[in-house]
This record gives C-alpha cells, structure tokens and sequence, in this order.
C-alpha cells in the first residue's frame, strides 16, 4: 500500500471549512514523508511539521466543541489575543504548518507532472527545489537558505524516493504517480482552502527565521 493513499484527507464540503478533528488526524501521518527524502537536514521541516501539529492539537483539545473547524480556531484566537494575533497559539502553528503542507504538495506535483533533469533524470532535486522555491524559501534567512541548499545534493533518486512512498515494495514508478494524484486531489484542495482562510481573514505573516 501507499504512505499516501494509506492516510487521504477527506473531502472538503461545499463551504471548504475543514474539520479541525479529521485535519489533525491526517496531518499526524505526514511527518514520516520525510523520512523518504532520506537526508536528516530535511528532519528540520519534520521536525517543524511535527511540533505545529501538537500546538494546534493542544488548542483543539481544550475545547472540541467551540474549535470544530480550523476557522473556528483563528476567530476564537483572534477574539482571545486581540493584540497578539494572529503571532499567536495556534493561528502562528498553522500559518507554519500550511507552508510545510505546501512543500509537500509542490513537490509530489511536480513529480507526478514530468518535471525532471533531463541531464539526470533519475534525480528529484529539481522537484524539491521547485517545492522549496515556492513554499518555504521568503520565509528563511540567508543560513536557513544554505542548510537547505546542502540538503539538495542529499535528494534521493526518483526510484527510490517514488520505492519509499510505496513503503518498500517494488512498484512501477507511474503505478506510485497514480497513487501520488489520487492522494493529491483532497489534499491539495485542502491546502487551499487553509491558505484561502488565512487571506480572508488577514492572518498571513512574512517575517523570516
């Protein structure tokens, strides 16, 4: 079985709320997607994924029934912490959160586009560099940017990371895509909507680590 498809987020509904209680749980399986890239720097986003998720987490579980949805999440925070907000709580952990999300989806994207080296085919690095560009590079000072520019050379090959997402077992590598855009339609959806939230509600931070 797929890592992916063993874990899909479900569909939104028409409003594109998400369900804060179905996000958690399928955002809980994705730090171990890292562990397919295979070089410990990118540890650094499982890490930050990881540590995210239990913030929201902690929020969500002090009060299920006022925190349904992620929206609920950021009016309550933006009610509560009127001066803080939205550098606060839970609002911060998912504004972080969604830029990991984001990573992952370009990413697996551009995978499952054809975008490749055509000088090394077998390499994804073109992949990851396109996902970082567009995700999570503004967000980073200069040292971040160099760790993560180390962390390129040490992409695994396209089999093997397309072998990983399959858990090991040996699969056609356009079998595996199929899988990757099966796991991508809710998924995506869903990375969308959260980025949309963020925009209506003005909640979008661009300061640097």
């Amino acid at each position: 079985m797929s890592l992916l498809l063993d874990n899909q987020f479900k569909e939104l509904p028409p409003d594109n709320s998400v369900d804060t209680k179905q996000f958690l749980e399928a955002v809980s399986h994705l730090p171990s997607f890292f562990d397919c890239l295979g070089s410990k720097v990118f540890t650094i986003i499982k890490s930050d994924i990881n540590g995210n998720i239990m913030k929201i987490k902690a929020v969500y579980l002090k009060d299920p029934e006022r925190y349904v949805t992620l929206q609920h999440i950021l009016e309550a925070e933006r009610e509560d912490h009127a001066a803080e907000w939205p550098k606060v709580g839970a609002t911060l952990a998912l504004m972080w959160l969604k830029r990991g999300l984001r990573f992952i989806q370009i990413l697996l994207q551009s995978l499952a586009d054809g975008d490749r080296d055509e000088n090394n085919p077998n390499l994804i690095r073109v992949n990851v560099t396109k996902a970082y560009e567009h995700a999570l590079k503004k967000y980073h000072g200069w040292l971040v940017q160099k760790i993560f520019n180390t962390a390129l050379y040490a992409a695994p090959y396209r089999s093997n990371f397309l072998k990983a997402l399959s858990k090991g077992e040996e699969v056609k590598d356009e079998d595996c895509l199929v899988n990757v855009r099966q796991f991508l339609v809710n998924y995506t959806a869903t990375v969308d909507a959260i980025y949309n939230m963020y925009t209506n509600l003005n909640a979008e931070l661009d300061y640097t680590v």
